[in-house]
């Protein structure tokens, strides 16, 4: 029988472990979790409980735009109030909260869940280009069955996003649709879900076209063209 090299009990550590796999959680910091869940009292720590249990059983991604929701299309998608034509394009649903909480914007959103990077073997087939552009080419597969008239790309202004915006605008030139970009009132290698409201409204209300001076400066800068 094998002896555990641990003083606490099996049940403590399994649950250590599980907080330490957590992003940004080192093992003393799952180690003072542990101990207040064991504080707490019964109920909180089974509505601790239950709420991972609620969220794994009934968020979902949206069919239409992507986005993290309980209900399907979401609420955002389902609104007739807002400008389903316009269609913001962005990295993560955190991205979208912190454009909406602007309030600045009143069209409809993608979330593409990830973007490219070659160095990382992060490819296409990652992303869901696929769905934005079923949306552009059927008009009824896209919220209130609006014909998309413009993509706004609101990625990250980083290598990384710029390559990402790049492939989403070359995918959209067929398509006959207006792109746009925000405007570059957010930093360059700065993140969207920690620029603050103002910069944000700036960004949206300053979007420009995204031409084909754009695209072969990018294209320039790929590795793979020698740049």
């Amino acid at each position: 029988m094998s002896v555990s090299n641990s003083a606490y009990p099996d049940s403590v550590d399994r649950l250590i472990e599980e907080f330490a796999s957590l992003p940004g959680i080192g093992r003393r910091s799952a180690e003072r979790l542990a101990f207040h869940v064991l504080k707490a009292s019964k109920e909180e720590a089974m509505g601790l409980a239950r709420a991972i249990d609620e969220v794994k059983s009934n968020v979902g991604h949206c069919r239409i735009c992507w986005n993290l929701t309980d209900t399907d299309p979401c609420q955002l998608c389902s609104d007739t109030r807002r400008e389903h034509s316009r269609v913001l394009v962005v990295e993560q649903p955190r991205d979208l909260i912190a454009l909406e909480q602007t309030g600045m914007y009143r069209g409809g959103y993608h979330v593409l869940l990830g973007r490219l990077d070659p160095l990382a073997g992060v490819g296409e087939e990652t992303i869901t280009l696929d769905g934005l552009l079923h949306r552009v080419r059927e008009s009824s597969t896209n919220a209130n069955e609006e014909p998309v008239e413009e993509v706004i790309l609101g990625l990250n202004p980083d290598m990384e996003g710029d390559s990402t915006a790049l492939l989403v605008a070359e995918r959209l030139e067929e398509a006959g649709v207006r792109v746009t970009r925000l405007a570059r009132g957010l930093p360059s290698g700065s993140q969207i879900e920690f620029a603050n409201p103002a910069v944000l409204a700036d960004a949206i209300h300053g979007r420009s076209s995204v031409s084909e001076g754009d695209v072969a400066s990018k294209a320039s800068l790929d590795p793979q063209n020698g740049g």
